[in-house]
């Protein structure tokens, strides 16, 4: 304004339009001293006229306060606040959040209040955090009825929008039909028409619109995934752990572990990741520490009772099993349990023969441990089923006595193993064999549909 041939470099007195005078103020006295406090009450001044300055660390800053207090009552407020001041990374956060927490943002007097685009947009995009496809028709229908004379008229073009096809055939029968604003619109009843066909005459399928029967994201992906620790590529163990974000599709850096961890193992029980053992560069670890995602920290736990690393790790009943690993010198076949509760370690039954680097897995009550990494030979040896642990009635405390390891026939094939035993369906892989708990044989897993998918890299060398 002032450097460049305007009009304003000449006048004496410039009137700022839209400028708050104590966010003017405020960004004056942070030129001279260097301290800004930004609260509720100042944030969205401040960012307005941090940007009218060009002040882009305090725009920054600003983005950064809102975007860390996004909340299901006020995130559409700042997603359109974030659009308007042209901020994008803000404007990002708080859609991928909107796309989290559906359900509870439908509950505002914000989503109420939206405009009938923004509505449309919101209940056709693929990536709503929803359990099922009759959350969001009771969210449209919620809105309609906020405004019932207004917006009655619009139901057929929301409920367009919703994949209706994806309800239970009961919801269908028994809430959308028997709905009033439905029954009486003639193109409301053809959409629960062809919904319900699409249960009644499965071969018709294919000729219904794609996106209509198409799954959410969220409901066939669970959550998010960690990356916990693991080598660099000049071979150092690292602390570091990032998260994967279906919805946002990227990788972010949480809170480093106290220590670093190679072939560590890692299980979750009641919200909490557990980084157990592993190798720190110089030796195999005992420590354990768990991770709480809402507060962003690890705390220390228990420590096991024997040094381990590429250990097989489960949970089962809330309880963490590690199976084997390898100590420094050898493998292992020792069992440890932790319980949570008392935060304990107990040795349980061994295996019959050491393993390291072992792919174990859950299925019906059972632990099951198939394969190890041999130093001389890469393939698969005799696979081992832990009996499920039994009760007595009204018994709270687990009895670890009496466990004892299953032999399975062995492997067929000649693979190696690292981690759980689920191979996807390409050209270059055998397909697994699992055990069956009902009888000594294996049977060929076939799976349909599988594909591999590019997703980001991680941020780190990892």
């Amino acid at each position: 304004m002032f450097t460049n041939d305007m009009m304003e470099c000449k006048q004496d007195e410039i009137v700022m339009q839209g400028m708050d005078p104590s966010a003017l103020e405020a960004l004056i006295n942070f030129a001279y001293n260097g301290n800004l406090a930004i609260d509720q009450q100042n944030v969205q001044s401040l960012l307005m006229g941090a940007s009218f300055l060009q002040l882009q660390s305090i725009k920054d800053a600003c983005c950064t306060f809102l975007r860390e207090r996004l909340h299901p009552k006020n995130c559409l407020g700042v997603r359109q606040f974030a659009e308007t001041m042209m901020c994008a990374v803000l404007y990002d956060a708080a859609n991928s959040f909107i796309h989290q927490h559906f359900v509870e943002v439908s509950m505002s007097e914000e989503f109420l209040a939206l405009p009938l685009e923004d509505v449309l947009e919101l209940v056709s995009r693929d990536e709503l955090n929803v359990k099922s496809e009759e959350q969001v028709f009771e969210a449209a229908l919620a809105w309609v009825r906020y405004d019932r004379e207004q917006r009655g008229p619009y139901l057929p073009e929301l409920l367009s929008n919703i994949r209706l096809p994806l309800c239970r055939p009961q919801f269908l029968s028994d809430r959308v039909q028997q709905d009033d604003l439905v029954r009486c619109c003639h193109k409301c009843r053809d959409l629960v028409d062809e919904a319900k066909d699409y249960h009644l005459m499965p071969e018709r399928r294919p000729h219904l619109p794609a996106f209509r029967t198409r799954p959410r994201c969220c409901t066939s992906i669970a959550g998010l995934i960690y990356a916990v620790g693991g080598l660099n590529s000049a071979g150092d163990s690292l602390n570091v752990v990032e998260v994967f974000d279906p919805i946002a599709n990227r990788w972010e850096r949480c809170r480093p572990m106290t220590t670093a961890r190679s072939r560590v193992g890692v299980a979750v029980v009641n919200g909490l990741l557990y980084a157990i053992g592993g190798y720190d560069g110089q030796l195999r670890l005992s420590t354990v520490e768990a991770y709480n995602p809402e507060t962003d920290t690890w705390t220390r736990v228990g420590s096991m009772n024997s040094k381990r690393s590429a250990m097989g790790t489960v949970v089962l009943d809330g309880q963490i099993y590690v199976c084997g690993g390898y100590d420094g010198n050898s493998s292992l076949s020792s069992v440890e349990t932790y319980s949570p509760e008392t935060d304990k370690w107990t040795v349980v039954t061994s295996m019959s023969s050491n393993r390291s680097a072992a792919g174990v897995t859950v299925f019906e009550g059972r632990i099951y441990v198939s394969g190890d990494l041999q130093q001389c030979e890469s393939g698969w040896h005799a696979q081992q089923a832990l009996p499920a642990r039994s009760r007595l009635p009204g018994e709270q405390d687990v009895c670890l006595r009496g466990l004892r390891w299953l032999w399975l026939p062995q492997h067929c094939r000649d693979v190696q193993l690292c981690g759980r035993p689920v191979v996807p369906d390409c050209p270059h892989a055998h397909a697994p064999e699992p055990g069956l708990p009902g009888g000594q044989l294996w049977a060929p897993l076939r799976c349909w549909g599988l594909r591999w998918t590019v997703k980001p890299k991680l941020s780190g060398d990892v």
